[in-house]
């Protein structure tokens, strides 16, 4: 059992923009060195939830702390890794260039930056793409060049939004091998956001949303147990029929 302190503990943690409630009371801790999955209907606030972590999200209450931080703390910066939806490259560059510029920009030592560039589009099979323009590539490879941004400098959190929408499954599976790797070979913690229910097996544990709520924040077979479903979409499918029905029973 891990008894290190969490790597993200939010307590009432709430967004509220133009009159409308985006997160609402949350409360949860993600532990050191895991994988966790953040998943839910697109719009229920995992992005906004994003965002607060890695200190760009404007009007958040309540307390959030990461890696021990209050979230945004200037000196988090460069021990943080996020990948947004969209990818956050220069389309004029290639991706190497991109990955120079940006680990540049992270102070990674000028001796050190060749070799993590090349292993982290290694890491994403980006290798045979190394010289090729941005703006020539793919969706899904624009958002592999985004993720082996992320990975520059062995950032001790990776916070993940998508990283896996309109990939192929074997490329998919890669990825999700290569999250555990990090998590188990460099001790980092991954928060990696989906809205994919099939994906959610791939997590030591996760965190349920919807609509700004926390469902659920469990390891995925006590979800099955808890719930006495098959699967975890089942699972989430049942928790969200109670949930209604409680609003329905409040109202």
């Amino acid at each position: 059992m891990n008894n290190s302190p969490p790597a993200i503990r939010a307590r009432d943690l709430h967004v509220v923009r133009s009159g409308r409630t985006i997160l609402d009371n949350l409360s949860f801790d993600v532990a050191p060195g895991t994988v966790t999955g953040l998943l839910g209907p697109s719009g229920c606030g995992k992005s906004t939830l994003m965002r607060a972590l890695a200190g760009t999200q404007a009007r958040v209450t309540g307390r959030l702390e990461v890696l021990g931080e209050p979230a945004g703390t200037a000196s988090l910066r460069a021990r943080i890794g996020y990948v947004t939806q969209a990818p956050s490259v220069y389309l004029d560059l290639t991706a190497r260039q991109n990955l120079d510029y940006f680990a540049a920009v992270l102070g990674v030592p000028r001796r050190e930056r060749p070799a993590q560039v090349t292993q982290a589009l290694a890491d994403v099979d980006l290798t045979s793409h190394t010289d090729a323009l941005a703006g020539n590539l793919s969706g899904g490879q624009l958002g592999r060049v985004s993720l082996a941004v992320a990975l520059l400098g062995a950032p001790d959190l990776l916070v993940l939004d998508e990283p896996t929408v309109g990939l192929d499954p074997v490329l998919r599976r890669d990825l999700w091998n290569l999250f555990h790797r990090i998590a188990r070979e460099r001790g980092a913690t991954l928060l990696v956001s989906s809205h994919v229910m099939d994906e959610a097996d791939r997590c030591q544990r996760l965190l349920l949303m919807r609509a700004g709520r926390l469902l659920a924040d469990d390891t995925p077979e006590a979800l099955r147990a808890r719930t006495r479903t098959e699967t975890v979409e089942d699972a989430f499918l049942r928790l969200v029929d109670t949930a209604r029905a409680q609003e329905e029973t409040r109202a």
